[in-house]
């Protein structure tokens, strides 16, 4: 027997089993453009035909048999386009571009919603690598139906981790590019049979989910006029008190702007909301009765997309109407004029060290993405296991397109970066060529080493599109790499100071020796930003934030209570600059827990009179604890929920006060002046005017300071264990009349225009203002307001 070809079939319908990972060899052939140049080709013809067998010789008859045709595929396929990254929509189809110098052999996999729930991929297509590649970079252009589809890919190459390569042929990857990432839709719910780590795909994006921005342009606020509140989107609004239509979204959080706008604040910063796997480290804990999780999320799996399970859509529609839903969050909040920030993680993946998953980065190209030793192993600047390579040449443009993606298509007006000291050392050297590009010489460049014009900065910094929009840096690692004051900022950066944070805790609680520094706090810090050319706005001060203590358990706890984590009470910081006031945790004397209330209103209003970027931690303005727990990042629960019945009950009392500072600290033009405040407009007093005391015992700083909508405004602060009467400048003409005491109980702690009985406490203080002398108690602190003495003028 022979087999006989029918004279109208092409070769392309050789009856031959295709591997689904091996092209046919007429691939080239078929797939091949004319014009390599242009990047054209034509779509491929996957299908057989009939053939006809019959005997040759013998005498036999010949028979014709029809060989059943395989089925079609569902797309055509182009050579593609190797830019840009990703899968874009375009041209009637969807181009896919990926980046993978090491892989020998790369697959595009499409899945359909169903499939990926079966752990299966719906189609899979090769890529040649002489025509659907161009240097480094993978790509194929397809056209069909690509409805509720989602894509990933396989790369095959050397298993070698002592080289730094991770590749699996069997393993499908998400694109670091992907615009959403596909799998469970629910926080907190595992996958199928418990699985913690679920096969996860990428959205196919499409040209018709167009999303109204009804005009939306950016507000493009002066950094010196923020008032910035970090906040966390699924603990905003996931407790039941929040009452809203869809708690723990990004729904939600837009559901409760208001709130935002009633204290005052101008500028979210949201954490991590770039996806993550709650499930990270999901574990049952004893203590709590519940399971561990990041909560947090500062650990990303993919730096395009949206985190999935913060929107009440979920995986609805491929993840389009999620993104949707991020986009009318921040719509919502530039109406209210609000600007958006995001907090973003550049140091670190949640891929781990080599005992980590294998979900992108690492099976795409390890040792491009991270930063690795010359054996292989991972450098761990982050804390978490690896380390991001930024000041690649790939890594650093992936940021880079990161980064615009989100400031152009969806409309965020800045970033905060996550340890980005990180971000400021070199990359490994895999390729014998520094981070420049041009060859090593010796040893002279290693890895890791803090660079003083990062590439990956600069390229930031002077970008067309970033350098218009707020850049914070948290300027340490967890290397010791420490740059606050000293991040390289090209006059834009600014930073998260901690020597605030440190020094301004310090001397409220009572400690000596920070007088001094406790003042230049307040001018902004000109200590650490004068030198560099920057200015006070360079500088973000803030007395808590989401990882240590909370405003009232700084006030409450002299020690860490960690135990719910279930690390024995071993993680978190062990040196947190707090003073419980008398008495261990919440369970108090009257007298202690008077004594926090004021505590807690001077510390607020060190942060609204200070120069620079004032910024609030979630549930602050009310007084939410988290019983002593100063690392709850595992904690989806009360631990971190905001309590709005507990805000409710503050509304007359802390939140109150913390409104009418915020307010007042809009109203005056001498906080938040663009430069360091100079003689001209500031004097320092002590306990007698114009005599400050910067002794190492001095725990009294004042000031005045010339304002041209108040007049001019008195502020004092006393953080000594006595009371003190001091004497106040005189002002021919004019009189001090108080607008804020921390020692007075609520509402007389802030005689706002609107209380009742303002006229009669102002009156109460006469018998000492008219003299120029005013009664400050223990820990406390006040404003004054320069009057003209005639009442009636």
């Amino acid at each position: 027997m022979a087999l006989i070809h029918c004279t109208s079939c092409s070769p392309q319908c050789l009856p031959k089993l295709l591997s689904p990972h091996k092209p046919p060899q007429w691939w080239n052939s078929t797939l091949r453009g004319k014009n390599s140049n242009n990047w054209s080709a034509k779509p491929s013809n996957m299908g057989f035909s009939k053939a006809v067998v019959g005997a040759v010789g013998g005498g036999a008859e010949a028979k014709t048999v029809v060989v059943k045709k395989p089925k079609l595929r569902r797309f055509q396929v182009f050579e593609g386009y190797p830019a840009p990254f990703g899968a874009t929509a375009r041209d009637g189809g969807v181009n896919f571009a990926i980046y993978s110098r090491n892989a020998v052999s790369a697959t595009l996999c499409l899945i359909s919603a169903p499939d990926l729930e079966e752990d299966r991929v719906t189609e899979q297509i090769f890529l040649d690598p002489l025509t659907n590649k161009t240097g480094d970079i993978w790509h194929v252009f397809l056209k069909g139906n690509f409805e509720n589809m989602l894509y990933g890919y396989k790369f095959d190459g050397k298993f070698s981790p002592e080289e730094g390569h991770y590749y699996e042929s069997s393993r499908m990857l998400l694109d670091p590019y992907a615009k959403a990432v596909i799998r469970r839709g629910e926080f907190g719910i595992l996958g199928p049979e418990g699985n913690f780590w679920p096969r996860m795909a990428g959205l196919i994006p499409s040209s018709d989910t167009e999303f109204d921005w009804e005009g939306d342009l950016p507000l493009k606020y002066p950094q010196k006029d923020l008032i910035i509140y970090e906040m966390h989107v699924r603990g905003f609004t996931r407790h039941e008190s929040s009452r809203t239509k869809f708690p723990g979204t990004y729904h939600g959080v837009m559901e409760k702007l208001d709130h935002l706008k009633e204290l005052g604040i101008n500028c979210i910063e949201l954490m991590p909301c770039h996806e993550f796997n709650e499930l990270e480290y999901f574990s049952y804990n004893s203590v709590l009765g519940d399971h561990r999780v990041n909560f947090w999320g500062y650990s990303t799996v993919n730096y395009f997309s949206p985190m999935i399970r913060y929107s009440s859509v979920g995986i609805h529609n491929s993840g389009h109407d999620a993104i949707n839903e991020v986009k009318l969050l921040i719509r919502e909040a530039h109406k209210r004029g609000i600007e958006v920030l995001m907090d973003v993680v550049f140091n670190h993946t949640a891929e781990g060290n080599e005992n980590g998953p294998i979900f992108s980065f690492r099976g795409v190209d390890n040792s491009v993405y991270y930063m690795l030793a010359p054996k292989g192993e991972f450098y761990n600047y982050s804390g978490c296991g690896n380390t991001f390579n930024c000041n690649h040449p790939i890594v650093r443009q992936f940021i880079l397109d990161c980064l615009r993606y989100w400031v152009t298509e969806m409309h965020v007006d800045g970033f905060r970066f996550d340890l980005a000291s990180i971000m400021t050392r070199s990359s490994s050297l895999w390729d014998a060529l520094n981070v420049y590009g041009n060859p090593m010489e010796g040893d002279s460049l290693t890895t890791g080493t803090p660079l003083s014009s990062p590439p990956l900065i600069d390229m930031i910094s002077n970008d067309p599109i970033l350098r218009g929009v707020k850049l914070i840096a948290e300027a340490w690692d967890a290397g010791g790499l420490y740059q606050v004051g000293s991040f390289p900022h090209w006059g834009l950066w600014s930073e998260w100071n901690g020597k605030y944070r440190d020094i301004v805790r310090q001397f409220i609680k009572g400690s000596d020796g920070f007088s001094g520094a406790f003042a230049e706090c307040l001018c902004g810090s000109p200590n650490l930003y004068r030198k560099g050319g920057r200015k006070p706005w360079n500088s973000i001060n803030f007395v808590c934030a989401h990882d240590g203590f909370t405003l009232a358990d700084l006030v409450t706890y002299n020690n860490k209570h960690n135990t719910a984590n279930g690390e024995d009470n071993n993680d978190g910081e062990n040196h947190n600059n707090s003073w419980n006031c008398g008495k261990e945790g919440e369970f108090a004397s009257i007298s202690v827990k008077k004594l926090r209330k004021r505590q807690m209103r001077n510390f607020f209003l060190c942060l609204m009179v200070s120069q620079g970027v004032p910024m609030i931690y979630m549930g602050d303005e009310y007084g939410h604890t988290k019983g002593g727990n100063n690392n709850s990042y595992c904690h989806d629960n009360y631990i971190n929920y905001f309590r709005w019945d507990k805000k409710e009950e503050s509304s007359s009392d802390f939140f109150r006060f913390c409104c009418l500072l915020s307010r007042f600290r809009q109203e005056c033009e001498s906080l938040g002046v663009n430069d360091f405040p100079t003689a001209q407009r500031l004097q320092w007093h002590g306990h007698t005017p114009g005599m400050p005391n910067w002794s190492k015992s001095s725990r009294f700083v004042a000031f005045t300071l010339v304002d041209s909508v108040k007049r001019e405004i008195y502020v004092a602060f006393n953080t000594s264990h006595l009371p003190v009467t001091i004497t106040l400048p005189e002002r021919p003409g004019y009189k001090w009349e108080p607008l804020v005491d921390t020692s007075k109980p609520a509402p007389f702690d802030f005689l706002s225009n609107d209380l009742p009985e303002r006229e009669t406490a102002v009156k109460q203080y006469s018998q000492f203002t008219e003299a120029n002398f005013y009664p400050m108690l223990s820990y406390s602190s006040i404003i004054l307001l320069l009057c003209p003495a005639d009442e009636n003028s």
